[in-house]
């Protein structure tokens, strides 16, 4: 719990079109039942969400202070945040309190397997990297238990600033020194991916904190951005061959 003492949720500044909000404003009813889901398809590509992750790392531990801690009677609690990494992992997010190291979860680069994932740790806030919206395949079931149940969703951009923002968040010096030090001890980066990351989050720097900028957008929207990729991989089209063995037997009856 990196977080729980070195920063707490007054730290941070949120804006929504222009207006100073709470983060309740830019995720409504938001309570510690919520679980976040961060979509990554580009190497470090999850630190252009940290500030919406830091500050609702800190509202999380607001409900169950003064009671976190390791001693006797105490609550050692991680949120249920996830980061969903397409193809590969990205990067480790250990010292943004992903944590346990299962939250962080690989997925194979296929519209129907990612949203699996993202139903499978029954996810309600989604984040999605700003991209083109698609047209994916997905079975129904897959479809219908995430618009049952997500809430709202939010496009992010690894470089921490999309177009057309209406949701701006100031970090602090804290939580700023965890990104950098996730990206610091991160073995999945290399030398130059370092390199280019730190100089990115320093651009990102008025008086010595970081601003990002958000886009609210609809959470049928963000279904279609969770990757560019149309195909259905592997383990989605054995699905469609069970489908149609299916569709086979049943006519097989009905002769």
């Amino acid at each position: 719990m990196h977080t729980v003492n070195a920063m707490n949720y007054q730290d941070f500044d949120f804006e929504l079109e222009g207006k100073k909000v709470l983060l309740e404003d830019i995720f409504p009813n938001f309570n510690e039942y919520d679980r976040v889901g961060v979509v990554v398809r580009e190497t470090g590509g999850g630190t252009g969400a940290s500030s919406l992750l830091m500050s609702a790392l800190t509202r999380f531990y607001d409900f169950f202070r003064p009671n976190l801690g390791v001693e006797p009677g105490q609550q050692f609690i991680y949120p249920e945040f996830f980061i969903f990494h397409i193809g590969k992992q990205h990067m480790t997010h250990y010292w943004m309190d992903i944590w346990p190291p299962h939250k962080e979860i690989v997925v194979e680069d296929d519209p129907e397997q990612i949203l699996e994932a993202i139903n499978d740790r029954g996810i309600t806030r989604l984040l999605v990297e700003d991209i083109t919206p698609i047209q994916p395949i997905f079975l129904r079931e897959t479809l219908n238990s995430a618009k049952h149940r997500i809430v709202s969703a939010l496009a992010y951009s690894p470089t921490g600033r999309v177009e057309n923002s209406d949701v701006q968040i100031t970090s602090c010096e804290a939580a700023e020194k965890n990104v950098l030090d996730t990206i610091k001890i991160s073995e999945d980066l290399s030398i130059e991916d370092r390199a280019l990351l730190l100089e990115r989050r320093n651009s990102l720097k008025t008086n010595g904190r970081v601003t990002e900028t958000y886009r609210r957008i609809e959470v049928s929207n963000a279904l279609n951005m969770l990757t560019q990729n149309t195909e259905p991989g592997p383990t989605t089209r054995s699905y469609f061959k069970m489908l149609e063995m299916e569709d086979e037997i049943s006519k097989d009856k009905v002769i």
